[in-house]
């Protein structure tokens, strides 16, 4: 049996050891991490198929860095432009899609800016910034930030400036939820960390259901011509795995106080298809 070790810089978990292992990297985004996803499937992942997984959990864009680098052998991101250039400047051999949630935007019950009833998610930030209630971004190029940013810029609202009402963190998803909650602030999350996510405070979800909040994981296998350590062998059985009937069965399963965090929406081939 291969051990299983989750990384997110320092060591988050290890499960089993053996003189054999190999280890396969992965690059994960924190809302993957921080969703509790991640606690399911990869016992599983060891389980069905015997692969050591050391996940490297970072946001989107540190994910592909990493990726480029050559450091990881795949990536399960959540930015379909960053994930196309990726792919098309050589760094990935392709890219599949695996699940599906929504992003959301959280802030405090009393709703100084009057989200609650907006229209569209470029509405609601127009209100935010109108009133210069207290916005927290993640600020860390991750596929959450990239899609704030694009909000803002639907919006017509420029946020590169100095706004006091406008807080970066520089951090991930946990971090941003909970300084929100510290502040009374607004902030955008994708739905399974804000689900999971236990220091709410006064926080609610205002704001969802605008079809522009869709959020698409996809993952994207590194291109072995990087260096023979490239364990593409072992990405590609890992990839196998996440576009299989067991993995749908687990994703879609996966729920918290009774709400389904991801819809899974991967492509399965006719074997695949045949065992769901």
């Amino acid at each position: 049996m291969r051990k299983l070790t989750l990384t997110a810089s320092l060591v988050l978990g290890l499960f089993g050891v053996s003189a054999q292992a190999e280890e396969m990297k992965m690059a994960v985004t924190t809302s993957f991490h921080n969703s509790g996803l991640s606690d399911v499937l990869l016992p599983a992942i060891l389980e069905d198929t015997g692969i050591e997984l050391q996940l490297l959990v970072v946001g989107t864009g540190q994910a592909i860095k990493l990726g480029e680098a050559g450091d990881v052998d795949a990536i399960l991101v959540h930015s379909k432009a960053a994930e196309d250039a990726f792919v098309a400047a050589g760094h990935g051999t392709h890219r599949r899609e695996i699940m599906y949630n929504d992003f959301v935007l959280v802030g405090p019950a009393d709703d100084p800016a009057g989200i609650r009833n907006a229209d569209a998610a470029a509405a609601a930030l127009s209100a935010i910034a109108e009133a210069k209630a207290p916005f927290v971004s993640r600020g860390d190029d991750s596929g959450t930030h990239k899609k704030e940013l694009n909000l803002w810029r639907a919006a017509g609202t420029d946020v590169t400036g100095s706004n006091d009402w406008y807080k970066e963190v520089g951090a991930g998803m946990g971090a941003a939820l909970n300084t929100a909650s510290g502040m009374g602030a607004y902030v955008l999350s994708d739905r399974a960390s804000w689900l999971n996510f236990g220091n709410k405070g006064d926080l609610e979800l205002l704001f969802a259901g605008d079809p522009v909040l869709f959020n698409q994981y996809a993952y994207l296998p590194v291109d072995p011509g990087k260096g023979d350590y490239i364990k593409s062998d072992l990405a590609e059985e890992v990839e196998a795995w996440l576009t299989s009937a067991r993995a749908k069965e687990l994703i879609d399963g996966y729920r918290i106080a009774g709400e389904q965090l991801f819809t899974f929406n991967a492509e399965m081939d006719g074997a695949q298809k045949a065992a769901e």
